[in-house]
């Protein structure tokens, strides 16, 4: 049960590069005003459980402000990476983040660098050439698919953070923080509020900000961060078929192929860490 969790969550997740289109609103803007409306629903949430009681000083919000900074950087440039490029292109990038959480525990945990992980890192980098190749840096495709692997590199510390914490917080209590430590940072770059995209800011905020991540930070209470990482594998698959569904919108064969690699080596990565721990 606790894998339906994450499953639900990242299929509700699929949806963004739709949605995102569709608003037309920068994406600062989009993630300020989806974040006021979850963090109406979840702070009243938190009142009325009164779950209020686990926010008690700094020494205890400071992981959930840490990891409010990460998913900052890992919304801001997931968003921009839909805007500028195909969602192919966005998803299939952002999902080098295995391959990324296998490399930071060999820098920071001084785990072992194995063949198996050399080899996806290989095979990560071939398949970012190949999307990459034939743009130049000017082109929104290049920077979109460069803001993709950034957010991958955000999301991969996201997996970390979010497995060492979320069984000290219940998971609305720590998604609110995470919003509310987002919302601070953003609010001093907002200087207008688009009517016409409202709807996005609704749906946002009650589907992608308050559902899908109480769904995942409770799924991770439970379920390990390998096999999180591929349930996560899900997403790709699902946006791309969102996309040619609702936006028409046919990955290129650079994308197809660069981004057969990327998930082959985070399968690779994946394979590895599991049979290390087996």
């Amino acid at each position: 049960m606790t894998q339906f969790y994450i499953l639900l969550a990242i299929f509700l997740w699929s949806s963004l590069g739709i949605v995102i289109r569709l608003a037309a609103v920068p994406v600062h803007i989009l993630i300020f005003y989806a974040l006021i409306i979850s963090g109406v629903l979840q702070g009243t949430y938190i009142i009325a459980k009164g779950l209020y009681r686990e926010i008690a000083g700094v020494t205890k919000i400071k992981y959930p402000l840490l990891l409010g900074v990460v998913s900052a950087v890992n919304m801001l440039t997931y968003y921009f990476a839909f805007k500028e490029t195909t969602v192919a292109n966005a998803v299939l990038t952002h999902y080098t983040a295995p391959v990324i959480v296998a490399v930071l525990a060999v820098v920071f945990l001084k785990e072992k660098l194995s063949l198996l992980l050399m080899s996806a890192m290989l095979l990560a980098s071939a398949g970012l050439w190949i999307m990459l190749n034939g743009l130049s840096l000017g082109e929104q495709q290049s920077a979109g698919i460069v803001a993709g692997t950034v957010s991958g590199v955000a999301y991969a510390l996201i997996v970390i953070f979010g497995r060492l914490y979320s069984r000290q917080y219940h998971p609305v209590v720590l998604t609110f923080l995470v919003n509310t430590t987002i919302i601070m940072l953003l609010a001093p770059f907002i200087r207008e509020f688009p009517r016409h995209a409202v709807w996005s800011y609704l749906f946002m905020g009650v589907v992608h900000s308050t559902i899908a991540p109480v769904l995942y930070y409770r799924g991770l209470r439970d379920v390990t961060a390998t096999r999180t990482a591929v349930l996560g594998y899900l997403e790709p698959l699902c946006a791309i078929l969102l996309a040619m569904f609702f936006l028409h919108e046919m990955p290129g064969i650079r994308s197809l192929y660069g981004g057969i690699l990327i998930l082959f080596s985070g399968y690779l990565t994946i394979r590895g860490k599991h049979e290390a721990t087996s």
